[in-house]
């Protein structure tokens, strides 16, 4: 069977409800990402904020997403349910984008961002937990890579919507920012109408996922995913800096977020390639790749500031994406014991909202006291020592699948 032949089987194959998820999350990411594409320069031209500020708001507002998740996860472990969680937490997203719209002050943006993120951390562990349910363990990759695509499509059809209204409508960012609401209004209907549970297969018993016999279960394996994941958000910081370097290129403000519509187009073409991959050689390695894509990216962006490398480090910074994230994904589902998977995405989340916290944080105050340069080449020095820790693991034990 030729390489397209086999693509369409296990396209095929893939659950409906994976399916349905990916068009979701795509609604959902061009509501989100016609605002997010624009917040940072909303913020430093409008409302007058620092690099620092955007790092805080980013930092913060992607933490809380991340933390969040612990909860909802390990609830819908305790419920033995995932849909419910997963609209109310589309319904909490589409609900906040208004208050981006009318905001008059940087602490009402600082509110809406945090109400857009509880809401993604609401929904996200038992979305992913619901995607390894329904999914056979040989298509788990491929399954994430391609809920990853179509989410991705979503964030790259949102920014080139940005960046046509806000030639269209003369830099007007609160009235883009209305226009949000709509997809955002369509993704929550989505959910509620086309999202069914699966059956269970075998008869559910509420205990605490979080007593100590139930966290003793989730084993050696799956903290080393959980401690990988949170290196690898410590090497890369919030995209709102990918934005602003954009805009020190000297392209014009309105077409600054088509960077971020060229990162996701090549987040989203990347994402299924790679997770189909993963299902057939060793995850390590893959990550490892993606750890150098990383430091190539950071290195360019930080030694030119043209716009064409600006677009080369953008693009780069897509495919470390697209290798990495559906991947750790599927590395904790392949650790994880299946009722416990809300809350091992949870406590993988929470772990990992501390470093880009830390990591946000760190790169707005690089950023205002050293200049653009300086925030990536000190994250092309957290990607080094993470790919040299990585490397030491691999050679330390045999490669996992």
């Amino acid at each position: 069977m030729s390489l397209r032949g086999t693509t369409r089987s296990t396209l095929r194959q893939i659950p409906a409800t994976v399916w349905i998820l990916g068009f979701v999350s795509l609604l959902m990411d061009i509501s989100s990402e016609i605002i997010h594409s624009l917040l940072p320069l909303f913020m430093v031209t409008t409302l007058g904020a620092s690099a620092f500020m955007v790092g805080v708001v980013e930092g913060l507002a992607e933490s809380t997403a991340l933390i969040v998740k612990v909860f909802s996860g390990a609830l819908s472990d305790y419920l033995g349910k995932r849909k419910g969680l997963a609209v109310a937490g589309y319904a909490l997203g589409a609900l906040s984008k208004p208050l981006f719209a009318w905001a008059p002050t940087f602490s009402v943006v600082l509110t809406a961002r945090l109400v857009d993120r509880v809401g993604k951390g609401i929904r996200g562990a038992p979305r992913d937990a619901l995607v390894a349910d329904v999914t056979p363990v040989h298509l788990r990759g491929a399954a994430f890579g391609l809920r990853q695509s179509l989410d991705n499509v979503g964030s790259f059809i949102g920014p080139l919507l940005a960046v046509g209204l806000m030639l269209l409508w003369a830099n007007d960012f609160r009235a883009i920012f209305w226009v949000a609401v709509i997809p955002g209004a369509l993704a929550v209907a989505l959910s509620i109408f086309g999202l069914s549970e699966p059956p269970a297969q075998i008869a559910h018993t509420r205990t605490n996922p979080i007593r100590r016999a139930n966290r003793q279960r989730l084993t050696r394996p799956y903290w080393t995913v959980v401690i990988i994941g949170a290196i690898f958000t410590l090497a890369r910081f919030s995209e709102a800096f990918l934005v602003l370097r954009a805009k020190q290129s000297g392209i014009p403000l309105a077409l600054a977020p088509l960077m971020i519509v060229a990162m996701n187009l090549i987040y989203a073409l990347a994402a299924y390639p790679f997770g189909k991959l993963s299902d057939h050689m060793s995850h390590h390695a893959l990550l490892a790749l993606g750890l150098v894509v990383l430091i190539l990216a950071d290195l360019v962006l930080a030694a030119h500031t043209h716009w064409a490398a600006v677009l080369l480090g953008v693009s780069l910074w897509g495919i470390h994406m697209g290798i990495t994230q559906g991947l750790l994904a599927t590395m904790v589902a392949d650790t994880a014991p299946a009722d416990l998977r809300g809350t091992a995405y949870g406590v993988f989340n929470l772990v990992s909202g501390v470093a880009m916290l830390i990591a946000s944080l760190l790169a707005g105050l690089l950023w205002d006291q050293l200049g653009g340069s300086a925030t990536f080449y000190a994250s092309a020095a957290c990607a080094m020592i993470a790919l040299v820790s990585l490397a030491r693991s691999m050679l330390r034990s045999r490669p996992s699948r």
